[in-house]
């Protein structure tokens, strides 16, 4: 199913996104640092008959604009309500991977109207990341060549991806705006953004790979139960924190039962 090109301007900021299928509701992915549009591709080939799925590229990455000095979580939350207004969306899930979870967090704090639930997919959490210096360095150097952005594969990722992910895992991390990717280290991991997310009354699920080294489990239900506790845990089993590469059809599945459940409840609510 061939994608619909969007550039869509945002204040100063030109975002890209890609918009395949049709059907309610829209889901919009918002990527990992290092990653793009491209990093849903898997998940939304198993979705888009169904839905209607709209992958942006975040301000600094991918076909986005690279030249903005502004990578703060909340312009780039900004970035999106204006994609979602300006493509009318009525009707929509947000659906957000590690930093771009972290995003979602803080729009749907906002309770946008026409947001139906919330996918945060092995997200970085609302409390602060804590992480030493040096650690934070080695992630920027990582991210400047490919032997550096294999070396993170084997942190980031369990199972073995393709050629053809390990090549655009590359190209993505390797392109992304130097601004946007030290943004991310030097404030995006440290923001506190607990007073969003215990804001959130939509539906949340929360997926994470079973073999996840970033954003484990156990951190996670700590961090965000005390905060949403209506938030449901899903595992993925054998999949590490790419989980949108490594299990694409499992957290399509996921995703599909999840609104399934959610609109099921609904019904039988419109019933009573």
């Amino acid at each position: 199913m061939s994608a619909r090109s969007h550039k869509i301007r945002v204040g100063q900021v030109e975002i890209y996104a890609e918009d395949t299928g049709q059907g309610s509701p829209a889901l919009v992915f918002l990527h990992y640092w290092g990653g793009s549009r491209r990093t849903w591709s898997g998940v939304v080939e198993k979705l888009s008959d169904r839905f209607r799925c709209i992958a942006v590229d975040l301000r600094g990455w991918g076909k986005s604009d690279r030249h903005n000095v502004d990578y703060n979580l909340f312009s780039q939350a900004d970035d999106i309500e204006g994609v979602i207004e300006e493509l009318n969306l009525m009707d929509f899930v947000l659906v957000g991977h590690s930093m771009g979870g972290k995003i979602a967090q803080i729009l749907a704090g906002r309770r946008p109207d026409g947001l139906r639930a919330v996918v945060l997919v092995a997200p970085a959490p609302p409390t602060p990341l804590s992480v030493p210096d040096t650690q934070k360095q080695s992630m920027l150097n990582s991210y400047t060549t490919p032997e550096g952005i294999g070396d993170a594969l084997k942190v980031i990722s369990h199972k073995p991806l393709t050629l053809a992910q390990r090549l655009q895992v590359t190209e993505d991390s390797l392109g992304g705006a130097q601004a946007a990717k030290v943004a991310w280290i030097s404030r995006g991991m440290g923001l506190d953004i607990s007073k969003e997310s215990a804001s959130i009354t939509v539906p949340m699920c929360v997926i994470v790979g079973s073999e996840d080294q970033v954003e484990k489990e156990a951190a996670l239900r700590e961090a965000f139960l005390p905060l949403v506790p209506h938030a449901k845990f899903e595992t993925i089993a054998g999949v590490g924190h790419l989980s949108p590469l490594e299990g694409s059809d499992e957290v399509a599945e996921v995703i599909s039962d999840f609104l399934a459940e959610q609109q099921r409840s609904a019904n039988e609510k419109g019933r009573t």
